[in-house]
Formats: C-alpha cells, sequence, structure tokens
C-alpha cells in the first residue's frame, strides 16, 4: 500500500471517530421544559332555578349558597370550576354521561341514589316543608287528603311524598313541577293546594311574603346534603371532602350559610 494512501485512510478513521463522539452529546441535550399543565377543572351541574341554592341573580349570574360553597371548596382543592345548569330531572345521566364531574344543588343522600353517585359527607340537613295559603283550612298532613298536591320533578319531595304512600294515596291530584317557583306560583292562583319542598327553598320564599304564606308543623322528615360524583372519581370526592372539613373547622362554611340563611344551618 502506498504511503500516501495509508495515511488517507487514517485520516478517515480519526474523522469516523471524532464523528461518533459527538453523537451521545447530541442525544444527551436538554429537552425543552414541557408547558405547565392547565388547572384541573371541575364541572358542577345544578338547577339555575333553585334559590337560594343556585339561581340567577338580576344581572343573570348563577349565585347562591351551594355556589360560594363550591367555589370554595374547589379553591382550597385547587380546581378550577365551572356551573352548568342541566335539567335536574336527568341529573344522574349527565353525571354517568360526563358531561358536568359533580351535582352540587340541594342534593338529598339517599340509599337508592348511592347505587349510582358516589357521595360527598353531608354537609348540611333539610326537611322536606308543607307550604299553603295563608288561611288555608289544612293545618296537618292528614288534611291533605282529597288535595291536590305541587312538587318539583325528580326533587327529593317528590321520594317522601312516594315513601308516605297512605297518605299520598289519599291526594286527589299530585302535579309535578319544573321548579319549585312555577309549583308556588300555582298555589298563589289556586290551581294547588299546597306545596311540599325542601325547607331551605321554601323558608326563603316564605321569607319574602309571609303574609302570603303559612307553614305547617308537620313535615316529610329530615334529609342530609351531599355533593354527588360518578362512582370511579374517588380522587375528586376525596379533595372536596377535604376542603369541605376544613371550611366547617375553620369557620367559612358558617360564614357562607350565615349570609343566605342568617344561621349556621351546617352540619359538622
Amino acid at each position: 500500500m502506498k504511503k500516501r494512501t495509508l495515511l488517507a485512510m487514517v485520516a478517515l478513521t480519526a474523522l469516523l471517530a471524532a464523528c461518533g463522539k459527538n453523537e451521545p452529546a447530541s442525544n444527551t441535550a436538554a429537552a425543552p421544559a414541557p408547558a405547565p399543565a392547565a388547572a384541573a377543572k371541575l364541572v358542577v351541574g345544578l338547577d339555575d332555578n333553585f334559590p337560594p341554592m343556585g339561581f340567577r341573580d338580576d344581572k343573570n349570574e348563577i349565585v347562591g349558597f351551594d355556589i360560594d360553597m363550591a367555589k370554595e371548596a374547589a379553591k382550597r382543592a385547587g380546581l378550577e370550576v365551572e356551573f352548568k345548569p342541566i335539567d335536574w330531572n336527568a341529573k344522574e345521566a349527565e353525571l354517568l354521561g360526563k358531561r358536568v364531574d359533580a351535582l352540587w344543588n340541594g342534593l338529598t343522600i339517599l340509599e337508592a341514589r348511592k347505587e349510582k353517585i358516589l357521595f360527598s359527607d353531608p354537609y348540611m340537613v333539610n326537611k322536606q316543608i308543607i307550604i299553603v295559603k295563608a288561611g288555608s283550612p289544612i293545618k296537618t298532613k292528614a288534611d291533605m287528603a282529597g288535595k291536590i298536591v305541587g312538587a318539583q320533578e325528580g326533587s327529593s319531595a317528590v321520594t317522601a311524598l312516594e315513601k308516605d304512600k297512605e297518605l299520598s294515596s289519599q291526594f286527589k291530584e299530585t302535579k309535578l313541577y319544573g321548579d319549585n317557583i312555577a309549583a308556588l306560583m300555582d298555589l298563589d292562583a289556586g290551581r294547588l293546594d299546597t306545596v311540599v319542598v325542601d325547607e331551605v327553598v321554601g323558608r326563603y320564599y316564605v321569607n319574602k311574603k309571609p303574609e302570603n304564606y303559612a307553614v305547617l308543623a308537620e313535615d316529610f322528615g329530615t334529609e342530609d346534603y351531599g355533593v354527588g360524583f360518578r362512582k370511579d372519581d374517588e380522587a375528586t370526592r376525596n379533595k372536596i371532602n377535604d376542603a369541605l372539613s376544613a371550611m366547617k373547622k375553620d369557620g367559612k362554611a358558617a360564614e357562607i350559610a350565615n349570609k343566605w340563611f342568617g344561621a349556621d344551618v351546617i352540619k359538622h
């Protein structure tokens, strides 16, 4: 082999070796930093005509007791919150279909609902009260026999009435409404004899026009309110549970309750 050819081969080998040494360096170069993850969002399904739990004010903004509770709890849990009005009668389908992540709007914890819904710890106690017009001859539950009774479709009032079949079977008619406001308007108009409704909602309306209504001493039982989640979403439920627990301990929940009800109605 000629000397010149040998030198050329040595030079080529050295060049290839040098290139080989540089390749790992290019592979180990720092990768660009990942974009910051967006804040997790909690989409809350609600009936936006359910004052004082959740409703629209004169600016068409969704406000209410449960709205304030959800905002505070979501903030403490590190979640962005969005409120989505839904057909409350189809609330389970909305939740299970993943169109919302939680049901938070005076949702009663019922054994039947536990089959499909994962509940938070109770945060409030409620009753199903009976409202009549002022001066009504209806003074007791027994007086409701033969009368026309109204309630919101899909509400706990309906469940309570169905549970008391001995009495409800004696009603002249049970009329169901899309919301409690419509039922109370029919009570005012004389198309209903009485309305069965959540105490938190009923008292809100009665206190606005105390001269127009009366609330019977008897009721259709007490119940606990909770937040509903999908059964496979324990992580979110636990975050909200922790936030609610902290709000009860530091007084924030009581502060929100006093704002809307003038009393601490929180279940501790």
